[in-house]
């Protein structure tokens, strides 16, 4: 029976000290950074092959602290990120740029950004799609059909 007791009073106080661990840490990121963005996704719709296409993903620290970005990752070498490297204070707005190079990359594109900071979510992923459109080669001559391939000739 003490044993019983004491199995029952041990299990007790690990589930009081988790509860209280969980308490303790939701109260740490009550005060936490908040990225609230305009929108996590930009469609660049079809775009022709060739340039680079920019789009600006816009957001505001709607948390108590500053909100300090440590790292901007793109899903691939066509994607080029940049961001503020000064914390975004509590309140304030901000931008993350992403340039996307069309050069050889014909067909649909889906491209993530992903952003590691001191938020209540540490880790934010931003998108840009659309499709390239297959640059015509410019400049070509036409092509005419050969004298020995031609059936009227035969």
């Amino acid at each position: 029976m003490k044993r019983m007791i004491s199995s029952l009073f041990v299990a007790a106080a690990v589930c009081f000290t988790a509860m209280a661990q969980e308490d303790a840490e939701k109260k740490e990121n009550v005060n936490a950074p908040v990225f609230e963005f305009d929108a996590k996704v930009h469609d660049f719709g079809e775009v022709p092959e060739g340039p680079k296409y920019e789009h600006v993903f816009n957001f505001t620290n709607n948390g108590k602290e500053p909100l300090i970005i440590s790292n901007v990752r793109a899903s691939c070498g066509c994607t080029t990120p940049s961001w503020p490297r000064e914390p975004v204070l509590p309140g304030a707005s901000s931008s993350i740029k992403a340039i996307y190079n069309s050069k050889g990359r014909p067909g649909k594109f889906n491209k993530s950004i992903t952003i590691t900071s001191n938020a209540s979510t540490p880790t934010t992923v931003v998108y840009i799609k659309g499709t390239v459109k297959k640059e015509e080669p410019v400049g070509m001559p036409e092509k005419k059909p050969s004298l020995l391939s031609d059936p009227a000739n035969n």
